[in-house]
């Protein structure tokens, strides 16, 4: 059996690499070495570890929305922890992820000044994002780590999933942001982003939030 280490393997760029048969002590192993300088983002799950490489498409469109959930906050006045792409990982659950963008905002009290995660005492993230460009997003994980609601971003589309008895369903609403319209409202954002630029779109979405709120 050839071994090979970690360094010696080039993942490019809007690509992934996928490894089996890993243990948790394993992925423990593998994390460790990664380090966490690296541009890569990790999914585990039940023995599978999935290395991603972004592409400059994946990253445009994960902070144009992790940007825009930021004025919905912001505009609403609802008070949030941003922890970004942060490893959330529990031995019990045989799972690790990394989101793109991630949210404590029913718990963000509790999370205020932590710097490290510990998922056997802290609650997962009340929202998780994920741009799916080349791979597919292990719901799975998300779910054993029971993060309430995710949204995936796949093919031009937002699809928002709610965690019902152990598994996610598909919603055409938000729970966190019950009165907007989500679904369209990103759907113009990102269509305004391609014709006029991410600044200007944003500040539009920006204004009509406030004229909706009014």
């Amino acid at each position: 059996m050839i071994t090979l280490q970690l360094q010696q393997l080039d993942v490019p760029s809007g690509q992934r690499l996928l490894i089996r048969n890993l243990d948790w002590p394993q992925f423990e192993r593998i994390l460790e070495e990664l380090g966490d300088t690296r541009a890569s983002r990790i999914a585990y799950s039940h023995g599978t570890l999935e290395i991603r490489m972004p592409s400059p498409e994946h990253e445009v469109d994960k902070e144009l929305l992790g940007d825009l959930v930021k004025i919905l906050l912001d505009e609403l006045e609802i008070d949030c922890e941003c922890f970004g792409s942060t490893t959330f990982k529990q031995a019990a659950m045989e799972s690790g992820i990394e989101p793109d963008q991630c949210f404590y905002i029913q718990h963000q009290t509790q999370m205020r000044g932590k710097r490290r995660i510990d998922l056997s005492i802290d609650p997962p993230p009340d929202l998780a994002i994920e741009v799916d460009v080349t791979s597919k997003t292990q719901l799975e994980a998300y779910v054993a780590l029971g993060v309430p609601e995710l949204w995936r971003y796949e093919k031009n589309r937002l699809n928002i999933y709610t965690l019902q008895a152990g598994e996610y369903q598909l919603a055409t609403t938000s729970p966190i942001f019950p009165d907007l319209p989500i679904l369209e409202l990103v759907a113009e954002v990102f269509e305004q982003s391609l014709q006029s630029g991410r600044s200007p779109a944003l500040r539009a979405f920006r204004k009509k939030i406030r004229q909706m709120i009014d």
